[in-house]
Parts: C-alpha cells; sequence; structure tokens
C-alpha cells in the first residue's frame, strides 16, 4: 500500500530499510551456519573457521552489523557446497525464501550508497508486532488498512480493535506449506493458519463481515510444489503437484471452516513481490467495499 498508494518510501524509510537489510544479510548466513552445524554437514576447512567466528554473534544484535569483514566471510561461505545443500533443506529450520537473493547480491547491498529496490523492501524480514495502520486517498475515500501480527504472541493484542471494520482481508502464505511454526516446531504454518482463519470467521466482530482470502506467495508454491508434495501438509490429499488442483483442495479446506455457506468468501492468488498485481486485487477489494456501503445505505 505504501508503494501503490503513498509515493513510496522517505528517504529516511530507505535508510531504515537499508539497514534492516543488511542486518538480515547477516542474520540468515548465521541461520545456515547453525544449520550446517545441525544437519552435521561439512564445510570446507577454511569456512569451518569463518563459520566459527559467525557462530560468537548470536544473540548479539550488537555484531549484526555488515562490516566489511563479514561482506567477505558471507562471500565465500555462500560459495560453499554445504551452504546451498542446507538452504535446499530450509523447510526444516526457520529461514526466508528470500535469503538466497540477499546472499547472492552481498556486493550490491553491501556499497556504501546502496539504495534498497522494491523487491529488496518487499522481501526483508520484519516481523510485524502489534498493529501497523496505513492511510490514503483513493476514488474520494480515505482508506485505513491495519495490519496486524500472526504471531501467537501477538493475536491477543489486536482482536478487539476491529469492531467497525468494512471488510476482512486474511493473507495466507501458500508456500509455507511444508514449514513449522516459529514458536512451536512440531506444528504446521498451513495447518495453523486454518485454524486461526475459522477463529477469525466466527469471532462476533468478523462474523458479518465480507472477507477477502488472499492465498499469497503462489510464485514460491508453483516453484515448491515441483519438489514438496502437499501431503506434507494434508494427508489426505490425493491429487497431483498441479498448481490449480493444488489450489483449489486448499481453497475447499478454508472454505469448509466457514459455517454460514452463504457467506461472502472471495479468494485470489497473489504475489506480493508484484505491485501490479496487488494493485488489481486491491481495485477488486475496494469494489466490495463501496458495494457494501451503498448496501448498507439502501
Amino acid at each position: 500500500m505504501q508503494i501503490l498508494f503513498k509515493n513510496g518510501f522517505s528517504k529516511v524509510e530507505f535508510q531504515l530499510y537499508r539497514d534492516t537489510i543488511r542486518r538480515n544479510l547477516v542474520s540468515h548466513t548465521l541461520k545456515l551456519v547453525k544449520a550446517v552445524e545441525d544437519f552435521n554437514l561439512n564445510l570446507s576447512r577454511e569456512n569451518t573457521k569463518i563459520a566459527q567466528d559467525f557462530l560468537t554473534i548470536e544473540n548479539e544484535e550488537s555484531k549484526l552489523q555488515l562490516t566489511e569483514k563479514k561482506k567477505k566471510q558471507i562471500i565465500q561461505l555462500w560459495s560453499d557446497k554445504a551452504m546451498k545443500q542446507v538452504f535446499e533443506r530450509r523447510s526444516e529450520f526457520q529461514i526466508p525464501d528470500s535469503a538466497a537473493t540477499f546472499l547472492d547480491q552481498v556486493e550490491e547491498i553491501s556499497l556504501s550508497d546502496y539504495v534498497p529496490t522494491k523487491e529488496h523492501i518487499l522481501g526483508c524480514r520484519i516481523p510485524t508486532t502489534g498493529i501497523k495502520e496505513v492511510s490514503f486517498s483513493s476514488d474520494d475515500f480515505t482508506w485505513r488498512i491495519i495490519d496486524v501480527g500472526g504471531q501467537r504472541s501477538e493475536r491477543r493484542k489486536w482482536i478487539h480493535h476491529f469492531e467497525n471494520i468494512s471488510i476482512l482481508i486474511y493473507v495466507v502464505a501458500l508456500s509455507e506449506y511444508n514449514l513449522k511454526l516459529f514458536e512451536e516446531q512440531n506444528i504446521n504454518r498451513m495447518i495453523e493458519s486454518l485454524k486461526l482463519f475459522k477463529q477469525i470467521v466466527t469471532n462476533e466482530y468478523f462474523v458479518q463481515k465480507d472477507c477477502m482470502l488472499l492465498f499469497n506467495k503462489m510464485d514460491l508454491f508453483t516453484e515448491k510444489l515441483k519438489t514438496f508434495d502437499l501431503q506434507l501438509c494434508f494427508s489426505n490429499y490425493t491429487g497431483s503437484n498441479d498448481v490449480d488442483e493444488a489450489v483449489e483442495f486448499i481453497s475447499e479446506k478454508f472454505l469448509d471452516s466457514v459455517e454460514n455457506k452463504y457467506r461472502n468468501i472471495h479468494i485470489f492468488r497473489s504475489t506480493g513481490t508484484d505491485t501490479a498485481m496487488i494493485e488489481k486485487i486491491f481495485g477488486k477489494i475496494k469494489s466490495s467495499v463501496l458495494e457494501s456501503l451503498d448496501n448498507d445505505l439502501d
């Protein structure tokens, strides 16, 4: 919304994102190094020494700065076969899919005059905590988009803020069907998302509201489905690795959790980094909201 309707970011915001992306880069490398150790993979002798140096910065935020030394170490480590192997096993530990993009572009990101691209900003890891709000004008209306953290620890903070919303937008990261929760490593993220959706659509604040169900990260889901079967999440799935077939199955799972079968649940497929696609989807969301307002007036 910031990119589409508020003329992007200010100079200060770009600087904040730059610093976050650089910390992400160091943090991602640390996670990969730890995973290499946990999975008993073997780095080269030279890179083993570098990895040991990286492990000393764990839990020290001040040491996540991207220095010239760390840049060289990251380039060296990322070139190691074991690091690539462990990244292919990323469903077994916690690391964003965008990590590889940052690692491939460490030279650019470390430049003194580096300005984050739109893709880098959308790919950087900033967990939503508390409540974030973006307001903007469009079609002679002021729109307020309220974004909330989906983590378990965040939910109790925001549920009571939504008594007067016009529409509910629920975002599902399709590509996380083979990943586990950060909070509990034995619980599948998609299953958790499905349970939360059922709780929300039956909540007193939302039960009468239209719902936009966004199946996000379609690009990553399409690629991942070639390697990881949907049965990793849904044991009763008997279909193929065809994207449309898999999405239809997931859609039915979410719709089955809605008690009122006459309720308006609109499903969209999206790629969060594709702003043109998001703009088109938001256009449909606006139309639905305006139609709902007209009905209320009637």
